[in-house]
């Protein structure tokens, strides 16, 4: 019985995940769902990204968070649509939570929306929010065994995205094996090396990012 309520659980997010994707089709808006640990950067990732991007492509956030509404702060600050979505305890967001928020955001002027989801490496994996991209942060200081450990995580992804890279003389991280695990787990997937800080590597991941804004655009 306990599968059963599982399985239903899932179908209707994946119900409401497909409506979501219609409506932002609609609209033509790529919409990037950002996962990762607590700590892994992806606040300021996704603004770094915002600074390279904002030229040519207007941008909207929805930043995931248990409670408060801090990373959501940061980013108004830059001048950008931004939404908090707080979980009130739940580990992950679900499309459910995508679809209210929606209406919340200038639609007919965004060509990108990037969701910081919950800071976890299980549930947010397991949710499909209509997005047209999923990435997967996983940075240095927090060690080389995490695609072994949550596999799901790096083998529903479109892409890895090692980050704090600049910090890799300061730990001690295998990088082979991550890259041997994640091409058993996602054969093909890109990876990019960035570092927010240095700014190294950002220029190629705006390229990949920028190529999947045009195509849902087109």
């Amino acid at each position: 019985m306990e599968i059963k309520v599982l399985h239903q659980i899932m179908d209707w997010n994946e119900d409401v995940s497909d409506e979501v994707k219609s409506t932002l089709a609609d609209h033509r808006i790529c919409m990037i769902n950002v996962m990762g640990s607590p700590g892994a950067g992806k606040t300021s990732l996704i603004t770094s990204l915002i600074e390279k991007l904002r030229a040519d492509y207007r941008v909207g956030v929805i930043e995931g968070d248990i409670a408060g509404q801090v990373d959501a702060e940061k980013i108004a600050a830059l001048g950008i649509p931004a939404v908090q979505l707080n979980t009130d305890g739940a580990c992950h967001i679900e499309a459910m939570s995508i679809r209210h928020i929606l209406p919340e955001l200038p639609l007919d002027d965004l060509d990108v929306i990037f969701v910081e989801n919950i800071g976890n490496l299980v549930c947010p994996a397991e949710f499909r929010i209509g997005e047209s991209l999923r990435i997967t942060i996983l940075s240095i200081p927090e060690g080389d065994d995490k695609v072994e450990k949550y596999p799901l995580m790096f083998t529903d992804t479109d892409c890895l995205i090692l980050n704090k890279y600049d910090m890799m003389p300061y730990f001690d991280f295998d990088e082979n094996r991550v890259l041997a695990n994640y091409e058993t787990v996602n054969p093909g997937a890109p990876l990019f090396r960035v570092s927010s800080r240095s700014g190294e590597g950002i220029g190629e991941l705006v390229s990949f990012i920028a190529e999947q804004i045009r195509k849902a655009g087109a």
